[in-house]
């Protein structure tokens, strides 16, 4: 007789009528969360993360959610434990025949072997229980299917299953077996003298109480003479760990007969799992024990995800923040040096010279502005305005302020990128530390059309004024570029003469404007244009964001997935 009796009558059950609908529903509705989780990051804990994400989907989607539809299906008894502990060997002693492979080379069990009784056909060809792995007849060393042997061996209401090896040197074996394990309305846990205090058999019996899952154990290869010690310390330790009233079944180490148990062997433990099958009330009794208490471990470990969920989140926004940082900080650089007077210098000052028509400006700037006013505009007069240069110097010198302020944001968000682990992980070996290769172009078309449509503001602005000697004088081209540089006007990045040169001709193009169009004119005018520039500048500078911020929206993490997590845990725990 065993040591150790299953005892499941007062367990709480799934209660019947809207109970286990409202429950399947709210579980169905926990395990789309949990499929749709994404945790691509390498933060800390990822991996564990990425792993229990498996589990729990796997347990959802091969045991808990088709054992809560149909309550009446087969009991499955999952067979598992460590290398050599002779598995196979007590699956084909309980079945009666020959279903499983069992030798000395390991591993020796590499797919899923299930046996069932012949009018049980139904419950298992279809996909209903472990839908993940392929159907089929024939012996298979492919860890994605699942052998099906129709036995009159076994009674009607019960299937055994011979999982791989827990401690597999193989990784797919050592997954599948746990895999299988959380499939299982109970474990036939065997181990061997010599294995049975190992870590591994003891974490996988400390997983069983942690899920709830109904166990016996088979303590295989115990010579006679060391029975009572081994068995007795096994016995302590299982009533330690939760699992006293285990059923545990001792087998003395005794040489197999054809692959076989002896019969005076096998015959307890066949007798102690048939009449389980042949109970219903105890066979169901057992499934709700497993199922029940498979629902309540989902909160503990689901709750774990819903955390990795949050870390994955986190990162994302600490990522996106870098980038953010960099470049509203770019664009802020280039708000002010197109404001405050760095772009009249150099290059657009001597174009500006040109533009007025004497080479005698920083003289005349001395005199009053109104003078020299009078002298420009009656030069202005006397011959066309060279206005080409000096839109595409000014052209030039945004064109270069963007690209410096996109280099400085693309050095310091890939920097910090680079930095980061996660994105590290995302650049790829990417190197986006400065601005993409087809920005200047893009920035100089830009600039022309900003121009164009800045000279197009001018000509409306200008509706009735056409007509005027002062209107006349300068023309729409010559008045549109007055305009840019009064958007460029303020002098706080300039030092020394190039503050006295761009400040008149700041000062200069406002009075001429003001004259022609009126001071309120003046002002809309430029305050349009600004805000214009403001924001072809943002357009080009977030397609520079885009490198980085693309990236983040691939990995398709969200924001919200720990907190549906959560609410779907919760969700499942009113409905039981």
């Amino acid at each position: 007789m065993p040591h150790g009796t299953l005892r499941y009558a007062t367990i709480g059950a799934v209660a019947p009528g809207s109970g286990p609908a409202a429950l399947l529903a709210a579980l169905e509705r926990l395990g789309e969360h949990v499929t749709e989780l994404r945790l691509p990051l390498p933060v800390a804990g990822a991996e564990q993360a990425r792993r229990l994400r498996r589990e729990v989907a796997d347990q959802l989607d091969d045991y808990v959610l088709p054992r809560l539809r149909r309550l009446d299906a087969p009991l499955l008894a999952v067979v598992g434990g460590p290398t050599g502990a002779g598995k196979s060997t007590l699956v084909n002693s309980l079945v009666g025949q020959r279903v499983s492979a069992s030798g000395v080379l390991r591993p020796t069990t590499r797919s899923a072997v299930l046996a069932y009784h012949p009018g049980d056909n139904d419950w298992f060809e279809e996909k209903r229980v472990l839908p993940g792995l392929s159907r089929t007849t024939a012996s298979s060393t492919d860890p994605t299917a699942l052998q099906l042997v129709p036995s009159e061996g076994i009674p009607a209401g019960l299937a055994v299953l011979d999982a791989p090896d827990i401690d597999s040197v193989v990784t797919r074996n050592r997954e599948l077996a746990t895999q299988l394990l959380a499939a299982a309305d109970m474990w036939l846990f065997v181990t061997t003298a010599a294995r049975y205090a190992d870590a591994v058999p003891c974490d996988f019996l400390r997983e069983a109480v942690t899920r709830g899952t109904a166990v016996a154990v088979v303590l295989d290869r115990v010579t006679p003479e060391a029975t009572e010690e081994v068995r007795g310390h096994l016995a302590a330790m299982l009533t330690e760990n939760g699992l006293g009233e285990a059923p545990l079944f001792v087998v003395h180490e005794t040489a197999a007969y054809d692959a076989m148990l002896p019969p005076d062997v096998i015959d307890p433990m066949r007798t102690w799992l048939y009449s389980i099958a042949s109970d219903s009330a105890l066979r169901a009794a057992v499934v709700r024990h497993t199922l029940d208490g498979a629902v309540r471990s989902l909160g503990a470990r689901v709750f774990v995800l819903a955390a990795a969920a949050d870390a994955q989140a986190e990162a994302t926004v600490r990522l996106r923040r870098e980038v953010d940082t960099a470049y509203d900080g770019a664009l802020e650089l280039v708000d002010v040096a197109s404001g405050d007077g760095s772009l009249l210098r150099g290059e657009v000052l001597a174009r500006w010279q040109e533009f007025v028509g004497t080479g005698e400006l920083m003289r005349a700037l001395e005199s009053k502005v109104s003078r020299l006013r009078d002298r420009v505009t009656a030069a202005a007069k006397g011959k066309p305005q060279p206005g080409e240069p000096l839109a595409e110097a000014l052209e030039s010198g945004v064109e270069a302020l963007v690209r410096s302020a996109a280099d400085t944001a693309a050095e310091q968000a890939g920097a910090a990128w680079a930095g980061d682990p996660a994105g590290a992980q995302l650049l790829g070996g990417d190197d986006l530390r400065r601005s993409s290769s087809g920005l200047g172009d893009a920035t100089a078309s830009e600039i022309r059309d900003w121009q164009s449509g800045v000279v197009e503001l001018v000509r409306n602005q200008g509706q009735g004024k056409r007509s005027t000697a002062r209107y006349l004088a300068f023309g729409v081209n010559a008045l549109g570029l007055m305009v840019m540089i009064v958007v460029f006007a303020h002098t706080g990045g300039l030092v020394g003469g190039e503050v006295a040169v761009a400040g008149g001709a700041a000062a200069l193009s406002q009075k001429i404007l003001e004259a022609v169009l009126g001071d309120q004119a003046v002002r809309s005018l430029a305050e349009t244009a600004r805000r214009d520039l403001h924001a072809r500048v943002e357009l080009l500078l977030e397609g520079e964001r885009r490198r980085f911020t693309d990236r983040l929206e691939a990995v398709g993490v969200h924001d919200g997935s720990g907190a549906a997590l959560r609410a779907a845990v919760q969700d499942v725990e009113d409905a039981r």
